[in-house]
């Protein structure tokens, strides 16, 4: 079984988390005394002497950097280890070679991210093992799929892009009860808002391209563990298949950390005030955010995690014919796939998104062609409201 270097960028799992983020992988040069660490570009490291490698050897299995970051979102997330990899879908896609075989089965979210549902979906039908999707809050669809004995059931809380909640506790409880391993997607909350492991999570997976960098400018996911054994195996196949990401990245990914906190609370507030703006606007016929009231797991949100995040969606009260002019007047939100930046994005998940999942399932999972979802930065939000406010003029 393959392990990690014994000596990790230390990171006191005593201080808050706004700390942690902050000071992660600071003061770790013994060289020079540099405060912030420094990019180790090397792909490979000289061995001690014969047969005696040093604490990192080859850049496919570790470097430190990706070392350090690795230490620092698993502290974040009060887990024993975690697994950078290139991507989030690299993430979840490692953890499917790891984990499962043909007669395994995972059962996902009706209406989880369309790139997982993409995933899960075509290496199903390909073989390599069975996928169920369902609607989590429905607690007899659920214990019904559960007794066919799944071997991982991915959690999406709030889910993408209709901001459903679903109960973390009792899904890994039941999932628990029927033998499986409980894996949650904690992208859109982040540590700072929600804490999966104290739920009863087995795995916590982010996009690191998201909220934990926060400036939209490289590619990364990570796979939080809080079982070692779990963490040496899943690693044996990180390095057998390469699914590790550059030093580079992974120093930009610790820079993004240092200010997740203040990103994710000032983003939340500014997201908090949109929601109110868009609530009572006639043109609007449908606004999706946990603080609602209206939200499916409204009252879940409250009670499982520290705040309603700055994702949210909603739908025109109009034709899907107008959704092009609504864009095309936005000066401020840009039209872009993605979201955890510090600028604001807007996307239409049936064209983006979730495009790559059938209209059935779309349908199905409440995803309608007047939806659109915004990804709140850290723009004025007397700018924002006021694009918004003339862009749905225009409609």
């Amino acid at each position: 079984m393959m392990t990690k270097a014994t000596h990790k960028s230390a990171v006191q799992k005593s201080l808050s988390q706004q700390t942690v983020a902050v000071r992660g992988g600071l003061n770790s040069d013994e060289q020079h005394g540099a405060v912030i660490p420094k990019i180790s570009l090397s792909t490979c490291y000289q061995f001690e002497e014969f047969g005696k490698p040093r604490q990192f050897d080859y850049g496919r299995k570790s470097t430190p950097n990706r070392d350090s970051v690795e230490t620092t979102i698993a502290t974040l997330e009060g887990g024993v280890d975690a697994i950078l990899t290139n991507s989030g879908m690299s993430a979840i896609h490692l953890l499917s070679v790891a984990l499962l075989s043909p007669n395994d089965l995972v059962v996902a979210p009706h209406d989880c991210y369309g790139g997982s549902y993409r995933l899960f979906n075509s290496l199903s039908q390909k073989g390599y093992f069975k996928a169920q999707f369902v609607d989590q809050s429905d607690l007899e669809a659920l214990k019904n799929v559960l007794a066919l004995k799944p071997k991982l059931v991915l959690i999406e809380t709030p889910s993408n892009p209709l901001l459903r909640v679903v109960d973390i506790e009792q899904i890994a409880k039941l999932a628990h009860e029927a033998g499986a391993l409980v894996l949650v997607d904690n992208t859109f909350m982040t540590p700072i808002l929600q804490s999966p492991f104290t739920l009863g999570a087995d795995i916590i997976v982010h996009s690191c391209t998201k909220f934990l960098n926060g400036h939209s400018d490289l590619l990364a996911g990570v796979l939080v563990f809080n079982n070692q054994t779990l963490a040496d195996h899943v690693l044996w196949w990180s390095n057998n298949i390469g699914t590790a990401n550059s030093s580079f990245d992974a120093y930009l990914l610790q820079r993004g950390l240092r200010t997740l906190s203040v990103r994710v609370l000032t983003q939340q507030a500014n997201a908090l005030s949109i929601v109110a703006f868009l609530a009572n606007h006639p043109k609007i016929a449908a606004v999706h955010h946990p603080s609602l009231p209206s939200t499916p797991g409204h009252e879940i949100a409250k009670k499982q995690q520290k705040g309603f995040g700055s994702l949210l969606s909603f739908e025109l009260n109009t034709s899907a014919d107008n959704i092009p002019k609504f864009v095309e007047q936005l000066q401020i939100f840009t039209l872009a796939q993605s979201l955890g930046g510090t600028e604001s994005l807007l996307s239409h998940p049936t064209t983006m998104t979730h495009s790559g999942i059938t209209a059935e399932a779309r349908q199905a999972a409440g995803i309608s062609d007047q939806l659109l979802r915004i990804s709140v930065g850290l723009e004025n939000i007397d700018d924002l409201i006021n694009d918004l406010e003339q862009a749905l003029a225009v409609i």
